[in-house]
């Protein structure tokens, strides 16, 4: 598939948009949604001219909202207008959030009322809410209908409603009383009573954290969930395709800020070089500035490495198997924190099991070390390394274990007190554990 995303790439760079055109016309909506991601800001938009109206909708949603605000950009207003109100409203919404507020306004006031009505609705609730992710667009059933009735309210619905495989089902004042599926209408008969057919529902608070709804979703295998206020009544639903959206997202933030960067929020062929520079420089130079601890050890035990140099020989491998130790502690947990199987209530319970688990992987790495520099350099210098394994996997453990715990409950990110910060701790600890376990067992 690249080599053909590549041909049409020479297209483009040769000049020749009718033969472009014809080709785009042969792959899918897919195919086409990964060739313009591969392009640059000029050529993106040029491609897309050269779209079918129909196809260059679909193309349009898929697309990331960087790159959505990038081709309206380069559009004029008429056709701006029309991809906008081609958008769903919690999509809508999303793409305001990356525009100036004047250009979002523009949009707004270019909207149907009844857009315009719903897209209000999305933006009345606070970011990073289930609300802001939730669609207003739903078939809601009144529990005292029968099959019938409630896909004749199907059919009229039409292509307004955001699903119809799973839809709510409410009383007369709109409290949530459960969910009845498509296919469960379908196979009844048509005077069957829907509160024979609904079953019960799991829903979310309108204010509820995103990522949580959208890991429950997924965890309880759900095409779609209701939304509903503190009262219980139903405001919106929330499908499987935005959850997965959201889940997306969290884990490539969480991917980046482990691996000491900031998420690119676009994809990487479409980013500008700068912009990748700057979303790795700045944890490059905390890390540098936290790496100089290290070197102060090192200062301080100068005259240690003197007077025995082997001791420096050990120096990489004991920082790194205690950087590692840390990092799949980390790592571990933070997924742990991301799925709710533990949370910051849970830290002695977690810190006990790490310093367990540290313990028995020093105690088998450290038996290793011991037998392998023994034989080689002394069993003095083998009990240093035995001992400093054993020692520095169990801290690297249990400060690995705790610090995604400890940025849940500062509310930060836990993936940023993780691997980064992790591997420096352990680094200039990992040294002064080191030293001092040579100085006892060398006498120096």
């Amino acid at each position: 598939m690249t080599e053909q995303l590549d041909d049409l790439a020479a297209l483009l760079r040769d000049g020749e948009p009718q033969r472009l055109q014809q080709a785009l016309t042969e792959i899918s909506v897919g195919d086409t949604v990964d060739f313009l991601e591969r392009l640059g800001v000029r050529d993106r938009a040029v491609a897309f001219r050269l779209l079918p109206k129909g196809v260059a909708v679909e193309v349009f949603d898929m697309l990331d909202q960087s790159l959505q605000l990038e081709i309206i950009e380069g559009l004029k207003d008429a056709d701006v207008a029309h991809f906008f109100d081609s958008l769903d409203p919690d999509d809508r919404v999303r793409l305001m959030d990356e525009m100036p507020a004047s250009v979002a306004r523009q949009m707004l006031r270019h909207l149907d009322p009844r857009e315009r009505s719903l897209t209000g609705i999305v933006l009345g609730y606070s970011s990073g809410t289930i609300g802001r992710e939730m669609s207003p667009e739903f078939v809601a059933i009144p529990e005292q209908w029968n099959a019938q009735q409630a896909l004749d309210k199907i059919r009229r619905a039409g292509e307004n409603a955001e699903t119809i495989y799973t839809l709510p089902v409410v009383d007369r004042q709109r409290l949530l009383k459960g969910v009845v599926s498509l296919r469960g209408l379908l196979g009844a008969e048509d005077e069957t009573p829907i509160a024979d057919l609904m079953t019960e529902a799991d829903s979310v608070i309108v204010d509820h954290e995103a990522e949580d709804a959208a890991r429950l979703c997924a965890d309880r295998k759900h095409l779609a969930m209701p939304v509903t206020d503190k009262e219980h009544r139903v405001v919106g639903i929330f499908t499987v395709d935005d959850a997965l959206d959201i889940l997306e997202r969290a884990e490539s933030e969480d991917a980046a800020r482990q691996g000491g960067s900031e998420p690119l929020h676009r994809p990487y062929l479409s980013t500008p070089v700068l912009r990748i520079m700057r979303s790795r420089v700045v944890w490059l130079l905390v890390l540098a500035v936290g790496a100089t601890l290290t070197v102060q050890v090192l200062d301080v035990f100068e005259s240690t490495l003197e007077s025995l140099v082997v001791l420096s020989l050990f120096v990489p491998l004991l920082i790194g198997t205690g950087g590692n130790t840390g990092n799949q502690a980390a790592t571990t947990v933070t997924r742990a924190l991301a799925l709710g199987d533990v949370g910051p209530r849970d830290v002695m319970r977690v810190l006990w099991r790490e310093v367990r688990v540290g313990a028995t992987l020093g105690a088998t790495l450290g038996t290793g070390g011991f037998l392998v520099a023994g034989l080689v350099y002394g069993w003095d210098i083998g009990s240093v390394i035995g001992l400093t394994l054993l020692a520095i996997c169990t801290m690297a453990a249990s400060a690995g274990g705790l610090m995604p715990l400890l940025g849940k409950k500062l509310g930060a990110d836990p993936a940023v007190f993780a691997n980064p910060f992790i591997s420096t701790f352990v680094d200039a600890t990992g040294l002064i554990v080191y030293f001092l376990i040579a100085r006892a067992v060398l006498g120096l």
